[in-house]
C-alpha cells in the first residue's frame, strides 16, 4: 500500500512515526525547508512517553518523484493545501484517495448532501473550487485528528497526548478503501473508528476550536482558562450556540451538549491550543477553516451570527497585524460568492 503524507509537520511527522513500522506500506513524506532538511539527514524524530523514536521514510519536496499512491493523507493547513492543489496532481492516480486531515470545513462538504446543498463551494476554504475541481470531492475520506502534538525543532515532533483519527466517507458509506486504511492505521497504534456520519463529528471537533483557538490568541489564555473563566466561558457558549443552528440546518447532530462540550476541554488542562502556538511562534494563523467557514455557511442558510463575527473580525486584525494571517489571492474568489455580505443570496430551509 502506498501512503503519502503531504505536509509532515506535527500531525503529519506523528502519523509517520507510526506508519513506518507497519508492514506492507511503501510510506513517504513531502515536507520543505528545515524541516524536510531535517529529516533527511537525522531522520524523523518522535518524542512520545519520554521515549524518542527515529524513523527514516523517503521524504521529499516534488511530488513528481513519488508517482501515483493509494493514499495521499493531507495535513496541511487549509491555505497550504489550497496553494498545493497542483502540486499534489502526480500523487492522483486513478483510485487515489485523499484523506483531509485538517481541522475545520473540508472543501468537500457539500459532495453528497441532500440536493438543495447540490451547487455549494465553500469559498472560504476553497476559493474558485480549485481542489474541487482538481482532486475531486469522490476521492475526499474525512479525517477527523485529535492529537495535541507540535513541532519543537527541524525534524522533531513531540507528542503530548491522543491517538485518535476519526474516518468516514461523505457519504456515509463503509467503504473498502476506508476500511483499509483504518486497519493499516490501527496496527500502527492508532484509535481510527470508521464513521457513517463524520460530518457529525466533524462539528464535533469544530464546535470547540472555532471558539477556543481565536479565544486564546486573542487572550494568551490556555484552554483550562478560556474554559472556566465566567466572562470567556460565556463567549464560547454563544459561539458555538451560533455554530450549532448553522450545522443542524446543514444535517449535522450534537451527541453532547455545550456545557459538556466545554468541561471537557476543562478538564485537558493548561493546553496551548494550536493558533495560540502558531501566534507565539509567528507562523500563519488558520483562521478561514475555523471561523469564516461557519460565518459563510450561517450566510447560506440565513443564520445569524454576531458573535463569531466579532470574534472573526478581532483574530483577522491580530493576523494582518502580526502579518501571519495568509489570504487567499483576490483573484481566487468567485464574483458574489457567499462569503461576502452583498453575495448570494441565502439557502431557504
Amino acid at each position: 500500500m502506498k501512503i503519502c503524507i503531504y505536509g509532515a509537520g506535527a500531525i503529519g511527522g506523528y502519523l509517520a512515526a507510526g506508519l513506518s513500522a507497519v508492514e506492507g506500506v511503501d510510506l513517504s513524506l513531502v515536507a520543505r525547508g528545515p524541516h524536510l532538511a531535517a529529516i533527511k539527514e537525522c531522520g524523523l524524530k518522535l518524542l512520545i512517553g519520554g521515549e524518542e523514536r527515529v524513523c527514516r521514510p523517503v521524504a521529499t519536496n516534488n511530488p513528481a518523484e513519488l508517482g501515483p499512491q493509494d493514499f495521499v493523507i493531507v495535513c496541511l493547513k487549509t491555505h497550504q493545501a489550497w496553494e498545493a492543489t497542483e502540486q499534489m496532481k502526480p500523487l492522483l492516480g486513478k483510485d487515489t484517495a485523499v484523506v483531509t486531515g485538517q481541522n475545520g470545513v473540508p472543501w468537500w462538504y457539500a459532495h453528497g448532501l441532500e440536493k438543495r446543498f447540490e451547487t455549494v463551494r465553500l469559498q472560504s476554504v476553497d476559493p474558485g473550487g480549485r481542489q474541487w475541481n482538481t482532486i475531486g470531492p469522490q476521492r475526499a475520506i474525512g479525517c477527523v485528528v485529535y492529537p495535541a502534538t507540535e513541532i519543537v525543532s527541524p525534524g522533531v515532533v513531540k507528542h503530548t497526548y491522543g491517538d485518535k483519527f476519526s474516518l468516514g466517507e461523505p457519504d456515509g458509506s463503509i467503504s473498502d478503501r476506508c476500511q483499509r486504511l483504518a486497519d493499516v492505521f490501527e496496527t500502527a497504534g492508532f484509535d481510527s473508528p470508521i464513521l457513517t456520519d463524520i460530518r457529525s463529528e466533524i462539528w464535533l471537533k469544530l464546535w470547540g476550536n472555532l471558539c477556543f483557538n481565536p479565544i486564546s490568541a486573542l487572550t494568551r489564555a490556555t484552554l483550562d482558562v478560556v474554559a472556566t473563566r465566567p466572562d470567556l466561558r460565556a463567549l464560547s457558549v454563544h459561539m458555538m450556540a451560533e455554530a450549532r443552528e448553522i450545522a443542524i440546518k446543514f444535517g449535522a447532530s450534537f451527541r453532547v451538549d455545550i456545557d459538556k462540550r466545554i468541561n471537557g476541554a476543562a478538564r485537558v488542562g493548561a493546553h496551548r491550543t494550536s493558533m495560540l502556538q502558531d501566534l507565539e511562534s509567528g507562523r500563519p494563523l488558520e483562521i478561514d477553516a475555523l471561523l469564516t467557514s461557519v460565518q459563510e455557511m450561517g450566510r447560506l442558510v440565513d443564520v445569524e451570527t454576531p458573535y463569531i463575527d466579532v470574534v472573526l473580525g478581532l483574530v483577522q486584525q491580530l493576523g494582518r497585524s502580526l502579518q501571519i494571517y495568509p489570504t487567499f489571492p483576490e483573484t481566487a474568489f468567485v464574483p458574489g460568492a457567499a462569503a461576502h455580505p452583498e453575495g448570494r443570496a441565502p439557502l431557504r430551509v
